[in-house]
């Protein structure tokens, strides 16, 4: 199945909070990709200014819901919340 729509999470988060905020990318990493409704990718991105992480989805709704999903309120953002310096920018595409 194709991606037809992303969600970008983009995070400003000090280096020494950096290791932090990739193991929970990579502890629900899998657990993303196996329950979430629509999910196709999930990719780390690292850069000096920011950390983003970048959600593939099937669907723009499928992408939105995430958002709300137990797995994003109750594990990944209270996971990483403790390593931001700033709020998330949170963004959404569609595929053209």
């Amino acid at each position: 199945m194709a991606v037809k729509a992303y969600l970008q999470v983009i995070m400003k988060v000090n280096p020494e909070n950096r290791e932090a905020a990739a193991k929970v990318f990579f502890d629900y990493r899998q657990p993303f990709l196996d329950t979430i409704p629509g999910a196709l990718t999930k990719e780390l991105l690292v850069r000096d200014e920011d950390v983003q992480v970048i959600h593939g989805f099937d669907s723009m709704e499928h992408a939105k819901a995430y958002l709300d999903s137990e797995l994003f309120t109750q594990k990944v953002a209270p996971g990483l919340k403790p390593t931001w310096a700033a709020d998330p920018d949170i963004r959404f595409y569609t595929v053209a």
